[in-house]
């Protein structure tokens, strides 16, 4: 990942995996991004795995890349973005994605936990309506096959460190969203927790339902956001 290309690391949501990015990759590469993805472990069927384990994925992912790195969170893939950000990392772009502070867990605002911490999670009843609801028939069936059980342990595992108080961060939110919790995303804006905000039309997974609108924004928000090197207080609507 050399040659003046930009690196961009995608990091997936709970019962997701690194298939869900298949068609939004080519529209990035397009653009000039050197694109790779990681596989989050608590989503490989093994309950005793958790966010630690995701966010430790991650850290070993950027760390075999040479030169500074965007980083593009989806949705619970926030959490271990946040956690396991490196020294390269010079972005964090949440996609609909969770943005928390030291020491809570993705559950604790929602007054979990609730479950065993050895459980592990079905993808609910309704992905189609939660996750997938604008995307094309094919694709939505797809992925809906696609899904992976979660472990709860990520759910309940507290963050050590919050990235996105050091390293430029930018929220993009997803406007008919029906998967993420409206709380998440008001608190995010409210407490400015992200450099800049942006907002996308249609529901939690713009990666499958408009993937080329999606890479246009991200070059827009990197645009935007300052390296890590010309942190600056920036704030756009």
């Amino acid at each position: 990942m050399t040659g003046g290309r930009r690196n961009l690391v995608l990091v997936h949501g709970a019962w997701h995996g690194p298939w869900c990015w298949e068609l939004l990759v080519p529209e990035l590469e397009s653009r000039g991004w050197a694109v790779s993805a990681v596989d989050l472990p608590s989503t490989w069927g093994e309950p005793e795995t958790g966010m630690h384990d995701d966010a430790r994925a991650v850290r070993e992912h950027l760390a075999a890349i040479d030169g500074p790195v965007t980083v593009l969170a989806h949705s619970y893939g926030g959490l271990p973005a946040t956690e396991g950000a490196g020294p390269n990392t010079e972005r964090i772009i949440y996609l609909a994605a969770h943005l928390l502070k030291e020491g809570e867990s993705l559950v604790a605002p929602l007054g979990g936990p609730w479950f065993p911490a050895d459980a592990e999670f079905a993808p609910g009843a309704e992905p189609l309506e939660a996750y997938y609801h604008d995307v094309p028939a094919d694709w939505a069936r797809k992925a809906v096959g696609l899904l992976r059980a979660q472990s709860a342990k990520a759910f309940t595992e507290e963050l050590t460190r919050a990235s996105w108080r050091t390293i430029p961060s930018a929220l993009i939110v997803c406007d008919d969203d029906r998967s993420m919790p409206e709380m998440f995303i008001e608190r995010a804006v409210t407490e400015r927790m992200a450099a800049v905000v942006r907002h996308l039309p249609g529901g939690h997974s713009p990666f499958l339902a408009r993937p080329r609108e999606l890479a246009e924004l991200i070059d827009e928000v990197t645009a935007a956001l300052p390296g890590t090197s010309q942190v600056s207080p920036l704030w756009t609507s």
